[in-house]
């Protein structure tokens, strides 16, 4: 017999769903935490348009051309100096991506100037990342011709109002026609890996203890460190595979260089891997199910994404927000994975990279074991 829609009934329904979500701390935690913490982090921390970027100057000769030229580049909103004693040190130092730019005066700029033979100022630019350098690079020429036009007085008053007395070149290296999937398409596999191994890691455990199957491994002779690393050794295998998919779709659709050490890349693939899922593994610890363990690992997903110089560039967040990004594996992970595809990062490069990958998979698994001891018991 078919019943009448009964209101009391209903209400009756809606106040069970309600009361449920009250007892569920941690998912009213997330209703009211994600849009809160997500739009105060990333309402002040992504900027498409980024200042104070690092920029080695290189200066040939010390005139008051040049002087004028150093002091217009460290007034500008845009650039960031930083000691360089050689055009050998500033290009390492660009290679490292410890700065972006790379401004070099030659050493008879000023004289050459005075002879109306149109000398060229030399700018290098890492572009792996092109939105990182586009509005610089724009805003570039007009902070030099400013400069040069107030030293352009006495010995060189004849140049004033003249069009170029000087030329200026602009390498954009490791990335020359700006493309962005050179920039992208490495980006997406921390990307893809991080999405995938942290949330199947984490349901992977909760669908265990919900299901009642937990017991049974625990009734057997194993011990809780041999289940945790028995489950996640199979996903270091499906991630690997996943690189594998992805690197053969980069060359093949989009032509994505590969100038490194494949076993560079592998090796970084594995800390990575093992780093996101011993996460996948201290998140399932917290979750009572499944919904629970999605809910955290977007949780974890979404700084990742948005912190780590894969959607924004780094350099312009504010130094609150690159601290927090320094602390998540893949903003290691995107460095080091460009580096090999794009600079041809030697194993001495790719350390400073490899080194807080490790680091945070040997604490975050120290922590894991713990808290996934504790469920068990």
């Amino acid at each position: 017999m078919r019943l009448a829609f009964s209101f009391t009934r209903w209400w009756g329904v809606v106040m069970k769903e309600f009361l449920q979500l009250r007892r569920d701390r941690l998912t009213f935690g997330m209703i009211v935490g994600i849009p809160v913490i997500q739009l105060v982090l990333f309402g002040y921390a992504i900027n498409s348009d980024p200042k104070h970027l690092p920029t080695a100057l290189v200066l040939g000769e010390q005139t008051g051309f040049t002087r004028s030229i150093e002091t217009a580049l460290h007034n500008s909103e845009y650039f960031s100096l930083v000691t360089a004693a050689d055009e050998q040190e500033a290009r390492t130092l660009l290679a490292q991506g410890k700065v972006q730019f790379v401004v070099s005066v030659p050493q008879d700029f000023t004289r050459r100037l005075l002879r109306g033979e149109h000398p060229a100022m030399l700018l290098e630019a890492d572009a792996t990342d092109p939105t990182a350098t586009g509005g610089a690079l724009a805003a570039l020429q007009g902070i030099v011709a400013s400069a040069a036009s107030r030293e352009c007085r006495g010995a060189l008053a004849f140049l004033r109002g003249k069009p170029d007395p000087f030329q200026f070149i602009v390498h954009r290296l490791y990335n020359p026609e700006g493309l962005t999937h050179y920039n992208i398409v490495p980006g997406l596999m921390g990307v893809i890996l991080t999405m995938t191994t942290v949330m199947m890691t984490g349901l992977a455990m909760t669908r265990e203890r919900e299901r009642g199957t937990m017991e049974n491994l625990l009734a057997s002779p194993v011990s809780p460190l041999e289940i945790m690393t028995g489950k996640i050794v199979p996903y270091i295998f499906i991630g690997h595979v996943q690189v594998a998919i992805i690197l053969l779709l980069s060359f093949l659709l989009f032509d994505v260089p590969f100038l490194g050490n494949p076993l560079a890349l592998y090796v970084a693939a594995l800390l990575f891997i093992a780093a996101n899922l011993t996460v996948g593994v201290t998140l399932s610890s917290f979750a009572k199910n499944q919904l629970q363990a999605l809910q955290m690992t977007l949780f974890y997903f979404l700084p990742n994404i948005m912190l780590s110089g894969f959607m924004f560039p780094f350099a312009g967040m504010p130094k609150w927000a690159q601290a927090i990004g320094n602390i998540l594996p893949l903003t290691y992970f995107n460095r080091a994975v460009r580096g090999i595809l794009l600079k041809g990062y030697s194993w001495t490069d790719l350390w400073p990279h490899l080194f807080p990958l490790l680091i945070f998979c040997l604490v975050v698994m120290s922590i894991s074991a713990r808290f996934f001891k504790k469920t068990l018991d």
